[in-house]
C-alpha cells in the first residue's frame, strides 16, 4: 500500500464524521475517492489488516485509534498548507484544495512546524475546518447544518465545504466568509449586513453555523 493512498483513504473517512455522526459506507467511500467498490472493498481490508480502520462486511467503516492519530496528522498537513497558500501567496479558498494536495505529501515535518509557527498556531483553515494540533486534538463549537437551522436562527458561518462547485465562488461574489455573522431567512437565503443573500440550491448540505 502506498503511503498516500492509505493516507487518501484515511483522510476521507476521518472527514465524513467531522460535521456528522454517521460512519462512511463502503459504497459512499468509493464515491467519494471516484474508485470502483472492488478496489476500495480490498483496500479496506488491508486497512483492516494494519490496524488503521474496523469493518464488518458490507457494515461502515470505522478508524482505529491508530487509524486516526495517521489521518489526524495528514489532515493538520492539509489545512496549514491551505492556510499558508491563503495567507502568504494570495490563493483564494477555492482554489488551496489541490495544491494542498500535492504539498501535502511532499514538505518535512521541520517545514510543517515552521509555517504553523509563521502563522501564529492557527485554530482553523480557510473552510472553517479545525486543524488538528501536533497531537491530534481538535476544538470545535457546537454547530447545526444550515439545512436543519429553523428560518430566524442565527449565527456565525463555522464552516463551509470546498467539495460543492461553485459554492466557495458564489459566497465570495456575496461578501460572505467563515466568520460572518447571518440570519436565516429560508432554506438558502441569509440575512447577511442586512440585505438578504440568494444561495445556490446546494448551500444548505454544505455550511454549518453555530448553533
Amino acid at each position: 500500500m502506498s503511503s498516500a493512498a492509505v493516507d487518501d483513504y484515511l483522510k476521507t473517512i476521518y472527514n465524513h464524521t467531522e460535521w456528522q455522526t454517521e460512519r462512511i459506507t463502503p459504497s459512499q467511500l468509493a464515491s467519494e475517492l471516484g474508485l470502483a467498490p472492488s478496489s476500495v472493498t480490498e483496500m479496506v481490508r488491508k486497512l483492516a489488516a494494519a490496524g488503521l480502520v474496523t469493518h464488518r462486511p458490507y457494515g461502515p467503516i470505522s478508524l482505529t485509534t491508530a487509524g486516526e492519530h495517521r489521518a489526524a496528522a495528514i489532515i493538520r498537513r492539509h489545512r496549514l498548507i491551505e492556510t499558508w497558500l491563503v495567507r502568504e501567496f494570495g490563493y483564494t479558498w477555492a482554489d488551496v484544495h489541490e495544491e494542498a494536495e500535492i504539498l501535502e505529501h511532499a514538505i518535512s515535518d521541520r517545514l510543517l512546524d515552521g509555517i504553523d509557527e509563521r502563522l501564529g498556531r492557527p485554530r482553523f483553515d480557510p473552510h472553517g475546518d479545525a486543524i488538528p494540533d501536533a497531537d491530534g486534538t481538535v476544538t470545535r463549537e457546537r454547530f447545526v447544518l444550515l439545512a436543519d437551522a429553523p428560518p430566524g436562527h442565527c449565527g456565525r458561518i463555522l464552516r463551509v465545504s470546498d467539495r460543492v462547485p461553485g459554492l466557495l465562488e458564489a459566497l465570495d461574489a456575496a461578501s460572505v466568509d467563515v466568520g460572518s455573522v447571518v440570519c436565516v431567512r429560508g432554506p438558502a437565503v441569509l440575512k447577511v449586513d442586512g440585505r438578504d443573500v440568494t444561495l445556490p440550491s446546494t448551500a444548505p448540505e454544505a455550511i454549518w453555523l453555530s448553533a
